[in-house]
């Protein structure tokens, strides 16, 4: 596409409120956005293992207003990666700024306004694990953020979501840990955004002993 063409194309690009829920959790997990302006204008890179290939096709579609070129495969002797990225938009820029500090990703003061159910899921979706499905603990793994950071995305997921969330010291960092005494709350955040690929992330159901006759 001609710089032209391609700067009328961008014109008429804005975000959704469902695009602007999805990047404030897929920032918090592994997207990362870069400048190549000076910072008048970011875009966002997306990069997938290949296990994830249909999750990574799913944030493609999510995000397709604003890419030009489908999802490629990168591959080299220890990674075969799927990935994609938008095209640089001053949309973008707010989020650099609140998100990066001196081009290192942190947690922003103001998460607790930004933090949505959708947002949560994304975020679990790219960057959660099951802990024990027998305890239904799971974990979002914040190890790029400062201890601090961490207590307080903690400390939103408890005040505003009602989640029992707390830090958890790994030798990578600090992790979140919800536990499994949130795990109905839990579910009924995640579950409505969470795709087919991704269910396995989300722990059973507990079993329920029916009493003997």
């Amino acid at each position: 596409m001609h710089s032209r063409k391609i700067e009328i194309f961008k014109s008429k690009l804005k975000l959704t409120d469902k695009q602007r829920e999805i990047l404030v959790g897929l920032i918090l997990g592994d997207a990362h956005l870069e400048t190549q302006t000076s910072g008048r204008t970011y875009r966002v890179k997306f990069e997938y293992s290949a296990k994830k290939a249909e999750y990574a096709n799913h944030i493609y579609e999510v995000f397709k207003d604003w890419i030009l070129s489908p999802p490629k495969v990168k591959t080299d002797a220890r990674r075969h990666n799927v990935w994609f990225q938008t095209v640089s938009h001053g949309a973008f820029r707010f989020y650099a700024q609140i998100f990066y500090k001196e081009k290192t990703k942190c947690v922003p003061k103001m998460i607790h306004k930004l933090l949505t159910s959708q947002a949560i899921a994304y975020w679990y979706m790219d960057d959660g694990s099951v802990k024990s499905n027998e305890s239904k603990g799971v974990i979002f793994n914040t190890h790029c953020f400062e201890r601090a950071e961490v207590q307080k995305l903690a400390e939103v997921l408890n005040k505003y979501f009602g989640l029992k969330a707390s830090e958890r010291r790994q030798k990578e960092g600090y992790q979140i840990y919800i536990s499994g005494e949130s795990f109905e709350r839990f579910k009924e955040i995640v579950e409505p955004y969470a795709i087919d690929s991704m269910r396995y992330k989300i722990p059973v159901d507990r079993i329920t002993k029916m009493p003997k006759l």
